[in-house]
């Protein structure tokens, strides 16, 4: 089997994992993110370590969950058979940009889901699972079976440094 058509059946699988898990997910355990000023939702686009430091390539988006969600929603797509966001959340990116920031070797990470074992069994949500810093640049490194690059994450900056990592959940 083809490296590509593998990754496509390892994908599709896990998007099925992951459907039998949404209940769970959408239910009383999840929390949305609590917002603060110095907090920007971003695609992580890359991940670099030069002289033992990591920096982050971000691309800044608009998060919006829940009610808010439904009424960005339905000012910008404008599709009367449609009145909510999918899922419940909404994603803005009108301009994409490439920002390079420092992150703080004690940065603190915290993920919801990751490839812990390499097993598509083992890929399942668990809330704010907190990583080092070293682990995180391992598992965005990896692709196989959950790839980071899929995810939103709300970055939180400090004096023009990354401080914290919180990957964003998506259903």
């Amino acid at each position: 089997m083809k490296k590509s058509a593998w990754k496509l059946g390892a994908m599709m699988l896990l998007v099925l994992i992951m459907m039998t898990t949404v209940g769970v997910a959408s239910g009383n355990n999840y929390e949305p993110v609590p917002k603060a000023s110095n907090q920007e939702a971003a695609y992580i686009n890359g991940l670099e370590i030069k002289d033992g430091k990591v920096f982050l390539q971000v691309d800044p988006i608009e998060w919006y969950e829940g009610e808010e969600a439904n009424q960005v929603f339905r000012e910008r797509e404008q599709d009367p058979e449609m009145t909510e966001a999918p899922d419940g959340y909404y994603i803005v990116n009108d301009t994409e940009e490439h920002i390079e920031l420092p992150v703080a070797d004690g940065a603190e990470v915290l993920l919801q889901l990751y490839d812990h074992t390499g097993r598509y069994e083992d890929a399942q949500i668990s809330w704010n699972q907190p990583v080092s810093l070293s682990k995180f640049t391992d598992i965005y490194k990896k692709d196989d079976i959950v790839d980071m690059k899929w995810f939103p994450f709300h970055i939180t900056v400090e004096d023009g440094v990354v401080v914290k990592i919180i990957q964003q959940y998506v259903p």
